[in-house]
Parts: structure tokens; C-alpha cells; sequence
């Protein structure tokens, strides 16, 4: 059991960019945000890397998927050793495959990594698998940080109606309103994914460039977006799917060849064209519109991803930092923050967040021993 009041828990989180792991501390109750700690990075290595991308899309049976979570153990092993600090663990694990729907028969989601494994060797309770009862009761099982961006807002002393906007290897969006008691009140929070982010840009850059990503912004920069594609690209159902609503990874499996006959730096221009327009047509969903909405995620950092998004937009786009926070760590914290709610019982998500049918609070604690 957690001792009363505020505790510090470490987060992690492996994104859909398979670029390393983040590792933060947070100190809460598992309603406010009281402090954050100190934070660290571990990128996977070529090799490590090479491992997590060929099980993308793979079932816990698949073949290679032993291998992606030993990986992905060892790698968290390795970050987590150094907060001990921390009296709790949340850990995510690495998203392989995500078909909350049953587009493929059964509803599932596969996050690889095995908390009980990283209790016994951090000797510490890890609280992990958070999506799978989600998506059991009927949800999508993703976004799972609107309740810690509820949490932001309020640390951050925000006023009014916002937009929390996740730019990672998929873009997702939280609506808040901070006037509200708590993120389980209705009118509180509404969250989704928007569309396609850094996933594809990122794989464009592997392939033409072998280079991991587009660095600024700079290749967009340089090129025209095609809009013929643009638009074809914004034609495709999910744009017209309510939310809550969630995407994989291949979802828009297509994007590459989308952009086949492009050159490179039209072509990079034209990604990023979609992936800002997809955040634009998600607005027609908020219940009013927001203040501002401030930027999260690898994608902050691409600056024809962030001129994009303002010229299409008639209210501010900041980074994250202009209101305190950590862009490059908030989801390694919301899973931190998420694991001090599991521990205590509280939901982690709702019918606003990921369109379960009530609150609920996912997530296994497995402890040492």
C-alpha cells in the first residue's frame, strides 16, 4: 500500500516513434500535481530499434515479439534503475499493435513489456498494462493523459477552456476546461487521436534519406505541399468518425506511397501538411473553442509543423513550455501521475476520453516478490 498523501512515482514512456524511452518523476496524490522531479532519456540503439520496428503491428503470439519485449524490458530496467526515489512505477511498455474496434475479430491491444518482470528487478511495485481493460469494456484505450492534462491545466493555473495537443508518432488532442472540479466531472475533458503526426514523416526520412527524422522541419521547409494529395488525404473515414476515437501506428498505412511520386522535400512538406491539417479538422469537435493550445511531443520541435498549424489556426500555438511544463516528458509523467491513480483506486479513464462506457481505472500493479 502507498503511504497517505503526495508520493513520487517514475513514469516511462516508449512512443510510436521508437526512439528511446523517457523516464520522469512526478510527485502526487493522484488527483493534484504537486511537484515535478528530475527526468532522464534512454534511446534505443540501431540494433534495438531494428528489433521494436519488425514486431510493429504483431499479437503476443507473433514471432518476434519475445524479442521486442526483452528489448523494451532491458531498456526500462536499465532508466528505471536510477530513480529510486520513486516508491511506485508506472510503466507503459511499447505499443506494437492497437484494434480497438475488432477490425481483425478480436477488440485488443498489445502493449510489449511485462511489468511483473520489472517489479522483481527494481524491487518496486510497477503498475502497467494500462489500456486492456479499457478496450475489454468497450473503450478505445487510448489517449490515456487527459486526466493528468486536467491535472496540468490546473498546476499551470489555467483559466479557461484549452487544448493539450500530443505531436508523437501519432497526433492526439485533450480539451480541458480547468474551471471544472475534476476531469471525471462531464464537460471536464475530451480527448482523440487526430491523425497521422511524426510516423510518417519520420519513415519518409528512413527511407529516402536514412535519416530518423526530418531535424526542424528543415526538408518541409523547403519543399511544396502537393494538395491534391492533401486533400485525398483528408477524404479518408476517420476524419468523420465522432470522438472518443483512437488510431495504430498503421492505420494510414498509406501515407508513403501517397507521396510516391514526390520529391523528397515535397514530399516532406506534404506530410507535415497533413499532419497539421488533421489537428485543424479534429477542432470542429471541441465543445468551445479553446484559448490556445499548447504543443507536446517530438513534433514541437519541427518548425514547418508548428508554422503549418498557426496558419491554419486563428488562436495561439505554443510549445508546452511557455505555461512551465515539459514537452518532451509530459507522457513519460502522465504515466507516473496515472500509476499514483491506479494505486488508489481512482479512474483513468471515461466516456470523454477514450468513449468507455463509465470511468474506470485500468492498469495491473504487480510488486516484487
Amino acid at each position: 500500500m502507498l503511504k497517505p498523501g503526495p508520493v513520487w512515482a517514475a513514469g516511462t514512456m516508449s512512443g510510436t516513434s521508437l526512439d528511446g524511452v523517457d523516464a520522469a518523476l512526478v510527485l502526487s496524490d493522484g488527483e493534484q500535481i504537486f511537484d515535478f522531479g528530475r527526468s532522464e532519456y534512454r534511446p534505443y540503439s540501431d540494433s534495438e530499434r531494428h528489433v521494436l520496428h519488425a514486431a510493429l503491428g504483431c499479437w503476443p503470439d507473433d514471432e518476434g515479439v519475445d524479442a521486442a519485449a526483452e528489448v523494451v524490458e532491458t531498456a526500462h530496467a536499465e532508466i528505471l534503475s536510477g530513480f529510486s526515489e520513486a516508491s511506485l512505477i508506472g510503466f507503459h511498455g511499447q505499443t506494437l499493435a492497437h484494434d480497438p474496434d475488432g477490425r481483425h475479430g478480436l477488440r485488443r491491444t498489445h502493449q510489449a513489456g511485462d511489468g511483473s518482470v520489472l517489479a522483481e528487478v527494481l524491487g518496486r511495485p510497477v503498475v502497467w498494462d494500462f489500456r486492456s481493460t479499457d478496450v475489454e469494456m468497450g473503450g478505445q484505450g487510448a489517449p490515456l493523459a487527459p486526466f493528468f492534462h486536467f491535472a496540468c491545466a490546473k498546476y499551470a493555473g489555467l483559466t479557461g477552456p484549452v487544448v493539450f495537443l500530443n505531436l508523437g508518432g501519432v497526433g492526439n488532442v485533450t480539451w480541458v476546461d480547468p474551471r471544472q472540479p475534476g476531469p471525471e466531472v462531464p464537460g471536464a475533458v475530451l480527448a482523440f487521436d487526430t491523425g497521422p503526426a511524426n510516423a510518417p514523416i519520420n519513415d519518409l526520412m528512413r527511407m529516402r534519406r536514412k535519416l530518423d527524422q526530418d531535424e526542424g522541419g528543415a526538408l518541409a521547409l523547403e519543399g511544396r505541399v502537393d494538395e491534391a494529395v492533401l486533400q485525398g488525404f483528408l477524404n479518408h473515414p476517420y476524419f468523420l468518425r465522432m470522438p472518443p476515437k483512437s488510431l495504430d501506428r498503421n492505420d494510414f498505412h498509406d501515407m508513403l506511397s501517397r507521396v510516391s511520386e514526390l520529391s523528397d522535400a515535397d514530399a516532406a512538406a506534404t506530410l507535415t501538411a497533413c499532419a497539421a491539417a488533421s489537428v485543424v479538422r479534429g477542432g470542429e469537435h471541441y465543445p468551445v473553442p479553446p484559448e490556445a493550445i499548447y504543443v507536446t511531443g517530438g513534433g514541437r520541435l519541427n518548425a514547418a509543423l508548428m508554422v503549418a498549424l498557426q496558419s491554419r489556426m486563428n488562436i495561439p500555438v505554443q510549445p508546452i513550455e511557455d505555461i512551465g511544463l515539459d514537452g518532451d516528458m509530459l507522457e513519460a509523467q502522465a504515466f507516473a501521475y496515472l500509476a499514483v491513480r491506479v494505486a488508489r483506486g481512482l479512474p483513468t479513464s471515461g466516456p470523454s476520453t477514450t468513449g468507455v462506457g463509465a470511468l474506470i481505472g485500468g492498469g495491473k500493479i504487480s510488486r516484487p516478490g
